[in-house]
């Protein structure tokens, strides 16, 4: 063995890479030994690659995807370095909405009831749409003077499912709330809906649907959430995602696993982790959400929201006038991108009502 190559435990611990991820970025080609034993397959490095494991090292440490560690490692100095800031920029894009949703969060928590008597309502529209690639729409979307829902259905049953959903809901559009907990009533109306999507597709294990719906009380909004259909608030010009996705790929991002970027084009990105559906009963996200007059809330299928960046989104719905021109933007902008899966978008108004 050459004088200047060095065992990977050496190695490991010159450039501060574990022996594991040093075997990884051997398979994945973007590290490869300088030579391996043939008898035991041990690998070895030279010495003249610790600066690319180093970089390597410090990229991972940023955060940064691996598939673009590996753009960067073919670049020369000067352009490496420009990829390495525009990462960065776009990171601090992104840590800059967290903080703000973070910052939100904490006064929705702490803030006082509201004590003013101003009587608020919504304006509202829903609209679905079958996109460019899918030959029929299996999504539903809803909006009436107290309910708002998105349902995205899945399977060769989805189009009922999603139906279904919506439609166990719809009775809430026009009964009395009662004076108890809204969560509790909407909590029973998921049972309704779970029920509902159990008859419309027959038992089918491989159908069901999402479902995220708001639901108005006069002066907040209580939200349920299951699967990966999304709500969000523009607020003061602001994005703010309300709900958690039940992905498998969140719960990776989740745990440290992979970053957002790395999630968006992984294999498993559309498995749901949860979903109304005929065998698999699962608890939704239920809570309240204080309003203010001037806030816009959308809710829309992830044909939306994996096409058309949060950043375009923010844009639209902060410079569309009325929901229904929102409601068109979006969905135009979802096909525009390829309209790969089917769009639905509910987008309503927090105003105060007219005297």
């Amino acid at each position: 063995m050459r004088k200047d190559m060095l065992t990977i435990g050496a190695f490991a611990k010159a450039c501060r890479l574990s022996p594991k991820a040093l075997r990884l970025y051997d398979e994945l080609e973007l590290l490869k030994p300088s030579r391996v034993d043939p008898d035991t397959g041990y690998r070895y490095y030279a010495v003249e690659q610790l600066e690319r494991a180093r970089l390597v090292a410090w990229l991972r440490r940023l955060g940064m995807p691996l598939a673009r560690i590996r753009q960067v490692c073919a670049l020369r100095p000067a352009d490496a370095a420009r990829e390495i800031r525009a990462y960065w920029a776009q990171v601090e894009v992104e840590t800059a909405a967290r903080r703000d949703l973070a910052a939100f969060l904490v006064d929705q928590l702490v803030a006082a009831p509201r004590k003013d008597t101003t009587m608020l309502e919504l304006h509202y529209c829903a609209r679905s749409d079958r996109g460019r690639v899918r030959p029929a729409n299996q999504d539903t979307a809803y909006a009436g003077t107290r309910l708002l829902a998105v349902a995205d259905g899945c399977g060769p049953a989805g189009a009922p499912a999603s139906s279904a959903a919506v439609e166990a809901l719809r009775f809430l559009d026009a009964a009395e709330l009662p004076a108890g907990n809204v969560l509790n009533l909407l909590e029973e109306a998921v049972r309704g809906a779970t029920e509902a999507v159990r008859d419309a597709t027959n038992g089918t294990e491989e159908s069901g649907t999402t479902l995220t719906a708001l639901l108005w009380t006069g002066s907040r909004l209580a939200l349920v959430h299951i699967g990966d259909s999304r709500a969000y608030l523009l607020r003061d010009g602001a994005l703010f995602r309300i709900t958690h996705d039940h992905t498998v790929v969140q719960s990776m991002i989740d745990e440290g696993r992979l970053t957002a970027e790395e999630a968006a084009s992984h294999p498993e990105r559309m498995l749901l982790l949860k979903a109304l559906s005929a065998t698999a009963p699962a608890t939704p996200d239920l809570r309240l959400q204080d309003t203010e007059p001037g806030d816009r809330y959308l809710l829309c299928s992830d044909g939306l929201s994996r096409v058309v960046p949060d950043a375009r989104i923010r844009h639209l719905l902060a410079s569309a006038p009325a929901p229904d021109a929102a409601v068109h933007a979006l969905i135009d902008a979802a096909n525009d991108a390829g309209g790969p899966d089917n769009v639905s978008c509910v987008v309503a108004d927090v105003v105060e009502r007219a005297a």
